[in-house]
């Protein structure tokens, strides 16, 4: 299954008095993943955003396994869980990535739905086609 992958490195500032990374982190790192999925598969989509396109995220989740510290390298991984009427969901891996191999260390989901600004209100829009093809390559 092919996924889409940020690669990140994990700075001082990402981990709390203990030395662990903090887990509101990796829910963080997810959104910079989609970020970069968009700017890198999809970046006519940046446009939109300026111009009332909303992706809107409606439920995010994380499941930890191991810790992650200062300096360590981690490869983010998406793909396609589903798409639904106006509604993306995206399954994530982290993996730790040494000079022995990669571990996986926390799973996620992420549910993002497409709105549209109209006034102080948002509503509901079709998924734009340029994120439908982008994420064809990812599930």
């Amino acid at each position: 299954m092919k996924t889409y992958e940020y690669q990140h490195i994990v700075s001082f500032e990402e981990t709390n008095l203990v030395g662990n990374v903090y887990y509101a982190n990796y829910v963080r790192w997810q959104g910079r993943c989609r970020e970069m999925f968009l700017r890198d598969n999809a970046p006519e989509v940046l446009a939109e955003l300026s111009q009332g396109l909303a992706l809107a995220t409606v439920s995010v989740s994380c499941e930890y396994y191991s810790e992650l510290f200062a300096f360590d390298r981690v490869a983010i991984r998406m793909r396609l869980k589903s798409v639904t009427q106006n509604r993306i969901t995206m399954l994530f891996e982290y993996w730790r990535i040494t000079d022995k191999g990669e571990e996986m260390v926390a799973k996620g989901e992420q549910q993002t739905a497409s709105m549209r600004r109209e006034g102080e209100k948002t509503v509901p829009t079709p998924i734009p086609a340029a994120i439908k093809e982008a994420l064809e390559l990812y599930k």
